[in-house]
């Protein structure tokens, strides 16, 4: 597997967010989901994952760094320790291996049929199993599975629960962090397609996709929305209601407000990455025609002449 800073785009200098920023871009770029004729689009964004999982948590990235663990998160086989040759033997890791006279471990020249490979083979894959240092041949998990969760803008900014069908079959009641960004790729932890050999369980991917409201149009962190407002009400002011995120709320326009009058309700727009930082909500007014009123057409009448 390649070095997780090459995977990501960044130096080994880069700060969190700018390797935040690098994991987002690029899981909107290699999504399997948009990337539907490339076999090896899901190889790929398996790859990516991975490389964030070490780079984005601190205390993996120190380790990688310091050659602990490897791209894949796995800790490094060191050799046996305590390796020593003694009269008629030599020793590796607590495993003893004796010569006969001639001088070749395990008689002369090695018994038919039998290589001593093997038991090098062995202690390798026994080492893996009991979650040692070594590698096995074998995969310990199999391979992600990923699909993408639709949610609504405001499902997305105040979070909530949802049950969702997994690329397995499966159903599980999954939740939706507040704030939640667009792009974001979530990891459902032993949720995936289970290992034949080991039983182990893989993991899901699951990448939100915000759907646009048409109530509002998004600018940064903030909203604008359009209400209609009744001639009346735009005449001689009074209370109108403003659909924002979290439900509807009254606002009071002021006598004769026209079509080029803007509202703005601080607070309302979208959260920032931030604790407590949310953009605003602006408000513009469409002034609503009656489509028949002989009263306001005498009285137009009358001042325009």
């Amino acid at each position: 597997m390649r070095d997780p800073y090459q995977i990501l785009g960044v130096s080994k200098s880069a700060d969190e967010a700018e390797i935040k920023k690098a994991y987002r871009r690029r899981a909107k770029d290699l999504h399997p989901d948009r990337n539907q004729k490339d076999p090896k689009a899901q190889e790929r964004f398996s790859e990516l994952n991975t490389a964030y999982e070490i780079l984005g948590d601190a205390d993996k990235r120190k380790q990688f760094d310091r050659g602990e663990i490897d791209a894949e998160g796995k800790p490094r086989f060191t050799g046996f320790e305590g390796m020593g040759a003694g009269r008629g033997g030599a020793r590796q890791g607590g495993f003893d291996f004796h010569f006969d006279g001639g001088g070749a471990p395990f008689g002369r020249g090695g018994e038919a049929g039998f290589d001593p490979a093997d038991i090098f083979g062995s202690l390798f894959g026994d080492a893996a199993r009991r979650g040692g240092r070594g590698r096995t041949s074998q995969p310990q998990k199999p391979p992600e599975q990923s699909f993408t969760l639709e949610v609504a803008l405001a499902e997305a900014v105040n979070g909530g629960t949802r049950r969702v069908k997994l690329p397995g079959g499966r159903e599980v009641e999954v939740t939706i962090p507040e704030g939640v960004a667009d792009g974001k790729v979530m990891r459902l932890r032993g949720l995936g397609q289970t290992h034949p050999l080991t039983g182990e369980a893989g993991d899901v991917l699951m990448t939100i996709k915000v759907r646009p409201d048409p109530r509002f149009s998004v600018d940064g962190l903030d909203l604008r929305t359009r209400v209609a407002v009744p001639l009346a009400t735009a005449v001689l002011g009074g209370p109108i209601h403003v659909p924002t995120l979290g439900g509807a709320v009254e606002m009071k326009v002021p006598p004769m407000t026209g079509t080029a009058r803007q509202f703005r309700l601080r607070g309302k727009g979208l959260p920032g990455e931030k604790k407590g930082v949310h953009g605003d909500l602006f408000v513009s007014i469409d002034i609503e025609m009656p489509t028949e009123d002989a009263e306001l057409t005498a009285l137009m009448k009358a001042r325009a002449s």
